[in-house]
C-alpha cells in the first residue's frame, strides 16, 4: 500500500471497528462492484437485523470461519488451513438470537442445532478476499467473536456506494484495507513517548511507547541498560496478559515469563523486552475470558481459541520487527521457548542469531496449559 494512502485506510477501518463494537452496521466494498452491509453477530438485535435487511434489500446471512462451522458439525471436511469464511444461509427471517447463538460456542454447540434450527443451514463459501470475509476480519480487529451478519447491498440506488452510504449515515470500508490492516498498522508505528522507569529488578530501564498512525493501542519497548546496536541484543517478545501480568493468575505462566525476562536481561547487563498489545494470543481480553470458560469445560487452550472461531494463535510479528528496526537492533538473541517466534521474526527481516531458553516450573493450575503448548504449539521446555 502506498504510504500516502495509509492514513485514509487506517481511518476507514478504525471507524468501521468502532461502529461494529457499538452494534451498528457498516458497508464493506469489495472488487467487481460487490458490496455488503454487515454487523457483528454478537451484537445483533432484532432491530439491527431487520434494519440491515431493509437497507440492503436482501435477506441476512451469517458469515463465520470454517473452524466455527466445523465445531457446529457443518463443515468437518474442510481443510484447517487456509481457514475460509463460510456463509450460513438460514430461513427467510433468521432470528437475531439464533444468529448470536450460532456465533458463540458458549451459547451453541453441534448438539444444540436440532432444537435451534428447523433445517440445516445452506453453506456457501465466501470469496477469500471478498466483502463477507472482510466483515469477519473487521470483527476480529474489533476483538469481537469472528462472525458477522451480512447482506449483499442490492438497493438500486446504491450505484454510487460512497454516496449511498453517506445518505444512510453508514461507515464505508474497503475490503482490501481490512485485509491489510494489521500490516499497515505495524508499518506506521512511531515512538511517541519515552521515560526512565527504574524497575525492582532492573533499575537502569527506560520505556519507549510506540503508537500506530490510527491512534490505536500502544506497544511498549522496555529497554534495560544500554544495548549496543551492532551486537546481538538479548530480546524478549511478551504479549500483554492482564490476568497473568497484573493479577498474578495461575492459569498461565505469563507473569513468571515477564518478570523472569526482566531479571534475565538485567543479569546480562542490557537488552530489550517488547511488551506487545496482543492479549490472548491476539484475540483480546474478552475473548480470552470466553476461552477460559471453555477450558473449564475440559477444552485445552488452543482448541478453545479455535472453538471461538479464531486461529490457535492470531498474533503477528511485524510490530515487533518494526520496533526493533526503529530502536536500531537488527540482530537479536531471542529469549523464548516458541520456535514460531524465531521463524516469524526472520520472515520480517530480523536476524535471530540464537534462541535462549525461557521456562518456569508449572503449578497445578497451568500444568495442562504448558503441556498443550509443548504438544500442539511446538514449545520447547
Amino acid at each position: 500500500m502506498p504510504a500516502s494512502r495509509r492514513p485514509v485506510s487506517l481511518l476507514a477501518v478504525d471507524r468501521a471497528v468502532a461502529e461494529l463494537r457499538r452494534g451498528r452496521a457498516v458497508a464493506v466494498m469489495g472488487g467487481g462492484g460487490q458490496a455488503t452491509l454487515a454487523c457483528a453477530a454478537e451484537a445483533a438485535t432484532p432491530e439491527t437485523v431487520a434494519d440491515l435487511a431493509r437497507r440492503a434489500g436482501a435477506r441476512p446471512r451469517l458469515c463465520v470461519t470454517a473452524r466455527r462451522a466445523a465445531v457446529l458439525g457443518l463443515a468437518s471436511d474442510l481443510p484447517r488451513r487456509p481457514d475460509p469464511a463460510l456463509l450460513l444461509v438460514l430461513g427467510a427471517n433468521p432470528a437475531a438470537e439464533t444468529l448470536c447463538r450460532l456465533a458463540d460456542p458458549l451459547g451453541c454447540t453441534a448438539a444444540d442445532l436440532p432444537g435451534l434450527l428447523d433445517a440445516p443451514p445452506e453453506l456457501r463459501p465466501a470469496a477469500p478476499h471478498g466483502c463477507e470475509s472482510a466483515a469477519v476480519g473487521l470483527a476480529k480487529v474489533a476483538r469481537l467473536l469472528p462472525a458477522a451478519v451480512v447482506a449483499p447491498i442490492s438497493d438500486p440506488s446504491a450505484g454510487d456506494l460512497a454516496a449511498w452510504a453517506a445518505r444512510h449515515e453508514i461507515v464505508l470500508a474497503d475490503a482490501g484495507d481490512v485485509f491489510q490492516h494489521e500490516a499497515t498498522t505495524a508499518r506506521t508505528l512511531r515512538p511517541v513517548s519515552e521515560a526512565r522507569v527504574p524497575l525492582a529488578d532492573a533499575e537502569r530501564t527506560r520505556i519507549v511507547a510506540f503508537r500506530p498512525a490510527d491512534g490505536g493501542i500502544e506497544h511498549l519497548a522496555i529497554v534495560i541498560g544500554d544495548p549496543p546496536p551492532g551486537a546481538p541484543v538479548l530480546t524478549r517478545l511478551h504479549s500483554e496478559c492482564f490476568t497473568g501480568d497484573l493479577l498474578g493468575s495461575l492459569r498461565c505462566d505469563c507473569g513468571d515469563q515477564l518478570r523472569g525476562a526482566i531479571r534475565e536481561i538485567a543479569r546480562a547487563g542490557h537488552g530489550v523486552l517488547l511488551y506487545l498489545a496482543q492479549e490472548g494470543r491476539g484475540i483480546g481480553l474478552v475473548n480470552k475470558l470466553r476461552a477460559y470458560a471453555l477450558q473449564d469445560g475440559g477444552v485445552d487452550t488452543m482448541d478453545a481459541n479455535e472453538l471461538l472461531g479464531f486461529d490457535a494463535d492470531e498474533r503477528i510479528y511485524l510490530p515487533a520487527a518494526e520496533m526493533l528496526r526503529q530502536l536500531g537492533f537488527a540482530r537479536i538473541r531471542l529469549l523464548t521457548n516458541n520456535p514460531v517466534k524465531v521463524t516469524a521474526l526472520a520472515r520480517c527481516g530480523v536476524d535471530v542469531v540464537e534462541r535462549v531458553p525461557h521456562a518456569f516450573p508449572a503449578n497445578e493450575h497451568n500444568r495442562l496449559y504448558l503441556a498443550t503448548k509443548a504438544a500442539k504449539g511446538g514449545h520447547l521446555f
